[in-house]
Parts: C-alpha cells; structure tokens; sequence
C-alpha cells in the first residue's frame, strides 16, 4: 500500500472516529489492554531483536535505555492504556453557548482533529501511547518511530490495529510508516492529514516546517534548567537538582544546564557537585564554576546541548534577570524551574520565562502527561499553538462552531429588523 493510500484509508477512519460513543472507544482500549497483555512474550521477544541490532551497531547507552521494552516496560504501557479509561472524553465537549437571537443558539463543541502523524524516537513504550490517545480522543494515526524499534513497533502496531478492529473501530485507523522516504510522502498529504507532531530536535522539527503544508506542532529537544536563587534553601535545591539531572538522564525533561546565583555559588556548588558526582555525573562548568569546584570548562555551545547523558553544565550567574535571560536565550521552552523561598522572585521567573512549563521548587521531572493526569502524552509540545507542554487528550481535540436556528436569515438582522441578543447560555 502506498502512503497516498494508507492516508486516504485513515482519512475515511477519521469521518467515524469521530462520531464513536466513549463506551465505544473504551471497549476498544479495554481490547488493546488485553491483547498486549496476551501478545507480551511476542512483544519483548521483537524488541529483543531490536536490542540485539543496536548493541551491534554500537548504539550509545542513552538510545539503548529508550529502546528497551521489558516486561516492566509492558506493565507500564498496559497500566497507562488502562488508566485512560477512567479520563473523560474530550471529545463532545460544549466548551461555550451563546443565543445570537431568541430560537438561534450557538455552541463551540470539542471534536477530534482527524488525521495526525507523528515522528518520534526509539521508544515502544512512546507507540503505545500515542496511538491509544489518538484513540481515546478519536483520532486517526500515522505513526513513524525510530528505525531501531522496527520489529518492535511492528508487533506493538499491529497487536493494537487488530484488538481495536476488532472491537468495532473502522480498518486502516492506525498506519505504521517504517522508512524517511515514508515521511517525505507523508508530508506531502496535506489534503489528506490534519496534523504532524514531530519529536526531536529543534532542527528536525523546522526540517518538517520546512517541507509540509500541514500544520506542526513541534515537540523539540528539551534544554532544561534549574536556577538556584540566593534565597534557596540549599538542601532542597541539591536534591531537585539531582532528581532533575539523575532520576532518568534519557529523556526530555532531564534537566541539562544548572544556573546558580553568585551570592550562595561557593556554599551550594560543592555539596551539588558531590552528591551528582556520586550518581555518575559529569560536571561542565564556567569560569567562575570551574573557580569554586572541579569540573571541564563549559563551551558555548554546552549551553545549548541536550546530553540525554550524565552530563550536566553549570553557570555561575549574578541575578535572577540573567537567569532568566539566558533561558529564554539557550533554553528549547521545554521545562524550566526556580528554587527559591522568595514568592515575588519565583512569580518574576515563572512570569518571564518563555517556556511551556515553568516550575517553582520541584524537580523538572514532573513535565510530563501521566503526571499531570492527561493520560501519557503524544509529547511536550514546544510550539505556540492551540497545546503547549505535555499534550494529552485535550491537545488531540479542536472544536466546531454548531449553530440551530428557526428559521433565522441574515437579512433582517442586517436591515435592522431584528438584532442580535448575544446572550450566553449555560454550556450544558
């Protein structure tokens, strides 16, 4: 089949997608809970083949620990699918009411976007939750995951196409894309697709802006920092630190550049740096850093590196306004937070900080979909659009204008025999 086809064949899945009762689309996921669960010793033996081709070629470690789907991996993605049973459906929503005129009303009502692509890395688990929020919010899906994760992503797309067909959802909702020369193709379906989501690097995702007419939503590298204020307590900053940096390096909300305020730099830097070097940690440093602690002078260009490594750069800075400056310069506005006890310094920083997810006094780690309770996410979105940070179901759905009417034509309002009332209504 070529790619025309399988857009046009998630296209026509799309029209009754979404018009799919919750019940529907749940019994769905319950079918898919249980077919992973029955198609488990399949799934970890295709990963096993992935694992084994990536150790060969050499691979680095932060690529092998996302491929990797173990049995506790697959407990993980089961429980995530099953937890979206319990979330309400986002779609049907009457988000606004309004009487234009007595026996005219109108509604904003959430509805699914149709047709999404998604690119994203080397990870299974991310092919399980992406296309069950596709599903949850009723959305056809083209998927393309990293070339490692091949017999896996194969397995795990056809186990959740066929448990889901099954239970009454329309063939061809959910296409699996293998090749680059697949996603050329698909960029090119702008009749057909409503929305590619890509996630990588910055420059991957103007890459994709660069060669579609579909509207992105871009999900790039996450650059996160931590700035230790001068009125932190220190104790709790070492430990946000260290959980930002160390409680899992492979992923986006790690925390990649540590910015500390020169006032407590001498006092907090060397306990920090102990307590990361004692999790594996390699110390990047400025001048002034490199002054108060062992560590490798920092280069410019380390200021705007996502390691997915244990590596971390550190900066010396003389105010929060520098801060916050070099974020907005450096960061990727993925997640970034502040570790104060000064409420006016955190709401300075959470109110000039240009990123998706501002913290005050917790660790970077907590960006994330399943967190927040959105039921995992199809990724961070760094793109200023209608979703911004993690995107769960509400990021899958848009919404229509509906407007009933008795009768009611244009003329008499704009020859002024009737006007509009322009009431709002209760959204129920």
């Amino acid at each position: 089949m070529t790619i025309r086809e399988m857009a046009r064949q998630a296209k026509d899945a799309s029209v009754t997608l979404a018009a799919l009762s919750s019940d529907s689309k749940n019994k769905a996921l319950q079918a898919v809970a249980a077919a992973l669960r029955k198609c488990g010793d399949d799934i970890i033996a295709a990963n096993a083949i992935d694992l084994e081709a990536a150790v060969a070629a050499g691979l680095p470690g932060p690529i092998l620990k996302r491929l990797k789907f173990d049995a506790a991996k697959l407990n993980d993605v089961i429980a995530g699918v099953e937890s979206l049973l319990a979330l309400s459906d986002p779609a049907g929503v009457t988000l606004a009411a309004t009487e234009l005129d007595q026996g005219l009303n109108l509604c904003k009502v959430s509805c699914p976007i149709g047709v999404i692509g998604v690119i994203f890395e080397s990870r299974p688990d991310a092919l399980v939750q992406i296309s069950t929020l596709c599903l949850k919010s009723g959305n056809a899906a083209l998927l393309k995951g990293g070339s490692e994760a091949m017999h896996s992503n194969r397995v795990l797309a056809t186990v959740i196409a066929e448990a889901a067909e099954k239970a009454g959802l329309p063939t061809g909702w959910l296409q699996l894309l293998e090749t680059r020369a697949d996603v050329n193709e698909m960029l090119k379906q702008d009749d057909l697709i409503d929305l590619v989501i890509p996630r990588g690097s910055n420059a991957f995702v103007k890459y994709i802006m660069d060669n579609s007419n579909i509207p992105v939503m871009g999900h790039a590298d996450g650059i996160c920092h931590a700035y230790v204020d001068d009125d932190a307590d220190l104790e709790m900053a070492r430990s946000i630190v260290v959980d930002s940096k160390c409680q899992y390096t492979s992923v986006c909300n790690a925390l990649e550049t540590l910015l500390v305020h020169r006032a407590i730099a001498a006092e907090f830097l060397p306990a920090a740096a102990e307590a990361l070097r004692s999790r594996g940690v390699k110390l990047l440093g400025c001048p002034d850093t490199c002054a108060i602690i062992a560590a490798e002078p920092a280069s410019e260009q380390d200021w705007d590196t996502e390691y997915l490594d244990y590596i971390l750069a550190i900066k010396v800075v003389d105010s929060i306004d520098q801060a916050i400056a070099h974020i907005n310069r450096h960061g990727s506005g993925h997640t970034d937070v502040i570790i104060t006890n000064d409420e006016q310094a955190a709401k300075r920083f959470q109110s000039l900080v240009d990123s998706g997810n501002v913290f005050w006094n917790c660790s970077t780690r907590f960006s994330d979909g399943f967190r927040y309770g959105l039921g995992a996410e199809v990724g961070i979105s760094t793109s200023k659009i209608h979703a911004r940070g993690p995107v769960g179901l509400e990021g899958l759905v848009i919404y229509k204008w509906l407007l009933q009417g008795s009768g009611q034509v244009v003329a008499d309002y704009a020859e002024g025999r009737k006007q509009f009332t322009h009431r709002p209504l209760p959204r129920d």
